[in-house]
């Protein structure tokens, strides 16, 4: 169900002309970091790397508005300037250690944020900007609770280093008093499910800066999570009091809305409407860049408005400059409306053209699921199998391999697969998949040199239903009687192994007043088998006689039947 309404933006040019127009301190540029204003901000610190280009932060700052945008190579670049002009800067340090973690260069990124910590000093920034860049998700969107735990870490030093900075008097007790410190730990802490600490920092930090909307903001979103929906709505209209043009509280506010609307289906109309208005006015006080698009992409996907997605990625793709991850959008929204060839042309852009470690897990799953859209079996299900290697907890996948396989009837394969499924599915397993599983893996055998052990794993898995069903369906008794059967061998050596079997099937059809073709055919071979488990096996002629009367009654031209009368010397059922 669609539950985000298109919202138009006007075009994805920039709303300034030049950076004349801004004031050019290091705190305004900072201030539009914050307020996620960052085609303002990096035109700002653009100029000051060359009004001041002596001044390590600023290449910092300039580097870290990169890092947000998802540009870490060039804010790579600009940490190494920065330390270039100061080798002794700990926050260009801070800043090459978090391109390290989300490279997944884990000596690198601790060798550089102990560099920073080493040359920070009682400087509480270097430690905040560590923790920042533990806190940074990653490609998949997500911190661990690893790194959340870090980052607090971090800023517990950072805390004691602020302290004793501050302190004026000796005989006094020390107390830090950087407010962003109070807040990226709050935001720590939040992230670790520790409510009640978060609480504190936020709060600690809007005391410390009482007309900061940021902190306003960090408890609405403490507030959302607890699903106190009207308390943070209070907070996020208490931010915009302290700053009409703070974007982030409105985003925060649709994203609110969304889970409001989630939560209390009641509201869901309401409050989908609001999210569709808050996000316009975020985009429009957030100069309505390619980043600001991006993170709406982002929150369409969580919204599962997949046509909106696709239209705002397609223009995305249009603009000059783009960031390559727009078409990773682009193949989730097109796999998801099921336009394969588009979602085809995005994916094979994103999967050549991207960086390898910015690939994710979901990143595969979407292409492999495209691929075999698009009648690319073989590499589809290689690329769900690569998914796998990333994220084993996707368990699910192994069950849209093994469906492929059985849809494409290569049916040994799909037997195994439907065997791992079963085997690391857990609770999304259905006595569905032991069905498939045991018919797989029936087809597979060649009748004129059936395997016992690919017939045993089919007949386990059948009779793992037979045991587990109040009922079991017919069909599993004739599936089983057939596995059986090939098990039986020639029917001149019968031993009567599917005999159970196909009598179970034969009393169960019983009760059924016309049986679908399927099931016609399933009692013809029971028929055919007991006409020979009787006239081989038994010697029963009057019994064989008569299975092999009903199949002929069955299918006037079987030809089990016809030969037995051959035999039998013309020999008429009566």
């Amino acid at each position: 169900m669609k539950i985000i309404k298109k919202i138009a933006v006007a075009g994805l040019g920039l709303l300034f002309t030049g950076s004349s127009v801004f004031a050019q301190s290091l705190a305004d540029a900072k201030k539009a970091i914050g307020a996620e204003q960052y085609q303002k901000a990096k035109s700002m610190l653009k100029n000051l790397t060359v009004t001041e280009p002596t001044k390590d932060e600023n290449y910092f700052y300039l580097g870290w508005v990169y890092l947000k945008q998802d540009y870490p190579d060039s804010a790579k670049a600009f940490f190494q300037k920065g330390l270039n002009i100061n080798p002794k800067s700990a926050l260009n340090y801070a800043g090459l250690g978090t391109v390290a973690r989300l490279d997944k260069d884990q000596s690198t990124a601790s060798s550089d944020f102990s560099q920073a910590i080493a040359l920070a000093g009682k400087d509480s920034k270097p430690y905040v900007y560590i923790a920042k860049g533990y806190l940074l998700p990653d490609q998949n969107g997500k911190v661990t609770p690893a790194e959340a735990t870090a980052a607090l870490d971090v800023l517990n030093k950072g805390a004691v280093a602020s302290a004793e900075k501050s302190k004026k008097d000796k005989h006094a007790e020390p107390a830090p008093t950087d407010p962003e410190l109070f807040m990226t730990r709050g935001e720590a802490n939040r992230l670790l499910l520790k409510s009640n600490d978060a609480y504190t920092d936020f709060s600690t930090a809007q005391t410390l800066d009482p007309q900061s909307p940021a902190t306003y903001v960090a408890l609405g979103v403490l507030w959302k999570y607890a699903d106190n929906f009207d308390g943070a709505e209070e907070q996020f209209k208490q931010a915009l009091s302290k700053d009409p043009n703070y974007g982030p509280a409105y985003r925060e506010w649709a994203e609110t809305d969304y889970r409001w609307a989630h939560t209390v289906p009641a509201k869901a109309s309401e409050k989908i409407k609001e999210a569709v208005e808050h996000y316009k006015k975020y985009l429009s006080l957030t100069d309505n860049s390619v980043e600001s698009q991006m993170r709406y992409a982002d929150f369409l996907i969580n919204a599962g408005d997949y046509q909106t997605l696709q239209q705002v990625a397609t223009d995305l793709t249009k603009a000059a400059g783009t960031n390559l991850r727009v078409y990773r959008y682009l193949m989730y929204a097109a796999a998801e409306n099921k336009d394969y060839p588009a979602g085809l042309q995005a994916g094979n852009t994103w999967m050549t053209k991207a960086d390898p470690k910015r690939l994710i897990p979901r990143d595969y799953l979407y292409y492999g699921r495209i691929q075999i859209a698009s009648g690319q079996d073989s590499v589809g299900i290689a690329t769900l199998r690569k998914a796998l290697t990333l994220d084993s907890s996707a368990t699910d996948v192994y069950g849209e391999i093994a469906n492929t396989l059985w849809s494409k009837r290569k049916y040994g394969q799909a037997g195994d697969a439907y065997a791992v499924f079963i085997e690391k599915g857990g609770r999304q397993v259905t006595l569905n998949d032991y069905l498939k599983e045991g018919i797989s893996y029936y087809f597979s055998v060649n009748p004129n040199k059936p395997d016992t052990t690919v017939l045993n794993k089919a007949d386990s898995a059948l009779s793992y239903i037979q045991h587990k069903a109040t009922t079991p369906p017919p069909i599993v008794i004739l599936y089983r009687a057939r596995v059986n059967d090939l098990k039986d061998g020639d029917r001149n050596n019968i031993k009567g192994l599917a005999k159970p079997y196909y009598e179970q099937f034969i009393t169960a059809m019983s009760a059924k007043a016309t049986p679908s073709d399927d099931e016609k055919r399933g009692l013809i071979d029971a028929y055919d088998y007991l006409g020979s488990y009787y006239e081989f096996k038994e010697k029963d002629q009057a019994k064989a006689a008569e299975n092999y009367t009903k199949a002929k009654e069955l299918d006037p031209t079987n030809k089990q039947a016809a030969e037995y009368f051959k035999r039998k010397g013309g020999a008429k059922s009566k």
